[in-house]
């Protein structure tokens, strides 16, 4: 433990805000902002309603400031405000799942930029102990989260025992038993971590796993515990830990991000004409903020919109602040002719009997896919969703701005690191690519950086029609798409994702052996079987055999009904309209397939396709399914 915790705010600006004394208001908000924003962060382990919670528990604290009667208890107190925020967010949750039941996976589902560990594990750039730890926190039972979060802080000297006790209405004890029992949970669940990451892994533990989807839970941990305590492969792995204390102690916050503006919280508390009663003005101040990006949410806390969207915590921080030791040392740069912006897109011919060989487009296409023709219809659906995971893979057609922003996708791409000639919705996101080899320049990389947290690597590098590099050419390349600074998606291969000795099974053991990063798996899928409860199950049957294999997060970034096996065919617009609904509701239930785009937004009303629209407003049956999708 950190001998010299840090002690609250000085007692004269505490004093000073609960007289409403605006910039002492301001200098306590920014102080105790990181406290906050660590707090909620770790105990709702990164759930995207992370900023909802620091927002009304700021506001609480703005509020409540008059009614402070100690000001040197005003860390204690704020501490003690954000866990039973922490809390009533929980129960909130948990009624809304009762009058919901459909959305229950949905809510469970974390977005990667939102992963407090995995944001911990890029900002410092954690030894591998330290690694393992931070990844273990993902095991615990809900509870124990809680008491992590502020168990944390007390071993980085943010907290004292006193003030941990406090916020969970406990004894100094009954507080320290507690947190012994949490640490015996963590060491277990550490020894789990090191068991499914070992390499070559138990085979009895890979038979244990089988039915496992890949999230961590309790119920697993206990599982795989016991196989562990039992198994004379798995034995010893508890060998050479180090003690967590020792692990965490000095380890420094995680940096809040820009959005979460401490400003935007007192114009709301102080209401926009800086009146002291926040309460009469809640639409006012409702729209201070940046727009948030809607996904599937429930059981909200507090209406406002204050600080920044979700998507802000990963963009604000992620691309300033990832660790040496996670993007590897760069190569040199040398500049290379840059390719041509993507202005249209055609699907390459392919021949193989693969129904997972894909469509995908070269950086200079000549002519736009279409979709199956069908009754199109200008018309929209009575209700456009637009769920986190939710994407498109974009080119330029008439009308594509509009098409996208009608579509309801939160995020899209177009195999560039531009998007030239296409306007990003205002609820949306571009994320860019390195398409191939000669994509690898100095100017790509730059245009690369200009967009949020996340980068896509190769396109189907597998196959001759598209970026057709070997695996030995991707991995000479790697470390100049690490040194930009991005959460970074493997090359996309066509099929083949789960096969033992296939382009990405040896791409991703050269990785391993050379040290580089790939924080998730990128893939395409396209199906031959139209009958939908097939193609779902089989599609769902391949994404999970990849993440058995290689316990990443998934981003399908292609995929469709399409049967290559003897050409090319199309299933009917009601086929792959039902296709998008069942699978989307799919995906949307597997924890580790963090984004989706389906391929792809345009279409031609005259030749067959999977496209959603055939100018800027017309839909196909599977764009208006696509809509509709959550």
């Amino acid at each position: 433990m950190t001998e010299k915790p840090r002690s609250g705010p000085d007692a004269g600006v505490v004093s000073a805000a609960c007289a409403g004394d605006r910039q002492a208001l301001d200098h306590l908000l920014t102080q105790c902002l990181p406290l906050v924003y660590n707090i909620v962060g770790r105990a709702l382990n990164g759930h995207a309603d992370v900023d909802d919670v620091v927002q009304e528990t700021l506001l609480r604290m703005v509020r409540g400031l008059p009614k402070l009667r100690d000001p040197a208890a005003f860390r204690s107190w704020l501490v003690a405000i954000t866990i039973r925020q922490v809390r009533d967010r929980e129960q909130a949750r948990a009624a809304d799942r009762d009058r919901r039941a459909h959305l229950e996976d949905a809510e469970a589902i974390t977005d990667p930029a939102l992963d407090f560990a995995g944001l911990t594990i890029l900002r410092l750039g954690l030894t591998e102990q330290r690694r393992e730890v931070v990844e273990a926190t993902r095991w615990l039972d809900p509870d124990d989260q809680e008491l992590l979060s502020l168990w944390w802080l007390e071993e980085t000297g943010e907290l004292e025992r006193a003030e941990l006790a406090g916020a969970l209405g406990l004894s100094d004890r009954h507080a320290s038993v507690r947190v012994q029992r949490m640490k015996k949970q963590m060491e277990v669940s550490r020894v789990v971590v090191r068991a499914l990451a070992a390499a070559p892994r138990c085979a009895e533990l890979d038979e244990t796993a089988s039915t496992w989807d890949g999230t961590p839970s309790a119920l697993w941990r206990k599982r795989f515990a016991r196989h562990i305590r039992g198994c004379g492969v798995c034995e010893g792995l508890d060998a050479g830990l180090l003690p967590m204390d020792r692990l965490l102690s000095g380890l420094p916050l995680v940096a809040v991000p820009a959005g979460l503006d401490p400003a935007r919280v007192l114009n709301t508390a102080m209401g926009e004409g800086g009146s002291s009663s926040p309460a009469d003005q809640p639409a006012q101040s409702a729209h201070r903020g940046p727009r948030r990006r809607h996904g599937r949410r429930s059981g909200r806390i507090g209406g406002k919109q204050v600080v920044g969207g979700s998507a802000a915590v990963a963009v604000a921080v992620v691309a300033a602040l990832v660790a040496p030791r996670l993007t590897g040392s760069s190569s040199s740069t040398t500049a290379v002719a840059s390719p041509a912006p993507v202005a249209s897109v055609t699907p390459s011919a392919t021949p193989s009997a693969s129904p997972s060989a894909s469509p995908s487009k070269s950086p200079t296409p000549k002519a736009k896919p279409s979709p199956s023709p069908s009754k199109h219809t200008a018309a929209a659906p009575a209700h456009i969703a637009s769920g986190a995971k939710k994407g498109v893979g974009v080119w330029t057609f008439g009308g594509v701005s509009q098409a996208l922003a009608a579509s309801g996708a939160s995020w899209y791409y177009t195999w560039s690191t531009q998007h030239s000639g296409i306007t990003t919705p205002s609820s949306g996101s571009f994320v860019p690519m390195i398409w191939g080899a000669k994509s690898v320049t100095d100017s790509s990389l730059a245009q690369a950086r200009e967009y949020g947290p996340y980068l896509l690597g190769f396109n189907e590098p597998d196959m001759a029609q598209q970026s057709n590099m070997t695996v030995e050419q991707a991995l000479e390349l790697w470390p100049r798409l690490m040194a930009a600074g991005k959460i970074l998606g493997s090359p996309a291969v066509a099929y083949g994702g789960d096969t033992a000795g296939g382009w990405l099974d040896r791409f991703m053991s050269g990785a391993e052996a050379k040290g580089y990063r790939v924080d998730f798996i990128t893939l395409h899928w396209y199906g031959g079987d139209f009958r939908t409860p097939q193609a779902v199950e089989q599609l769902k049957s391949y994404l999970a055999a990849v993440y058995a294999r290689y316990h990443k997060p998934i981003w399908l970034t292609e995929y469709a009904l399409i049967d290559f096996s003897q050409g090319t065919r199309f299933p009917s617009a009601q086929q792959q309209a039902d296709f998008v609904t069942a699978s989307t509701k799919a995906l949307d239930g597997l924890s580790y397939v963090r984004r989706y785009a389906w391929f792809g937004l345009g279409a031609d009303a005259s030749k067959p396709s999977s496209g959603l629209f055939t100018d800027g407003t017309t839909t196909t049956a599977a764009g208006r399914a696509f809509q509709s999708a959550d």
